[in-house]
């Protein structure tokens, strides 16, 4: 099985923070729920020799009985170290869609979010770690850092205007695979 392999094993099923909302939302802290989904199936005219692993990632975050939800295209790629490059989820879909609700996506059509700096992750002892900054607009700025585990996703995301935070938590979401 290659490194890729490896990774994405991790991070593709159903997980939560329940655990860990249950310990911190007195504190004003979010349930997250992520639903990652493999959906090189839904995707035509892959390159015959393509080797990377598109998968599409569902998140639900839940602050004051108030749900956002919103989707990521990722492409995972194997190059000194896993290298996760962001795609535009085409306009005709939303924000918010499904693995469910994609028929079929076109290669050809995809594009590279111009916004999101590629993450690269390395693995140190058994945990897959990494992320990137990235420059929104010229003064919004959104930062992650991710560790992934057999035991747990470990995912810091925060957003900052000129330098303030204007979203993210002091320490990372913690989330679980539901079984």
């Amino acid at each position: 099985m290659s490194k890729l392999d490896d990774f994405i094993k991790l991070m593709v099923g159903n997980f939560d923070n329940s655990e860990q909302y249950d310990k911190l939302k007195d504190k004003g802290f979010p349930f997250a729920r992520h639903v990652n989904t493999v959906c090189n199936n839904k995707i035509k005219n892959l390159p015959d020799d393509f080797k990377g692993i598109f998968v599409l990632e569902e998140s639900y975050y839940t602050v004051n009985e108030k749900t956002n939800a919103s989707s990521h295209l990722f492409l995972f790629t194997e190059e000194d170290g896993i290298k996760l490059t962001s795609y535009e989820i085409p306009k005709e879909y939303g924000k918010s869609v499904t693995y469910n609700d994609i028929d079929e996506l076109d290669y050809l059509n995809l594009k590279v979010s111009e916004k999101f700096t590629p993450a690269i992750y390395k693995l140190d002892n058994g945990v897959w770690e990494g992320g990137s900054e990235s420059m929104f607009t010229p003064v919004l700025k959104f930062k992650l850092f991710e560790r992934f585990s057999e035991k747990m996703l470990e995912v810091s995301e925060t957003m900052e205007i000129n330098g303030k935070r204007t979203f993210g938590y002091d320490e990372p979401i913690i989330y679980k695979r539901i079984k």
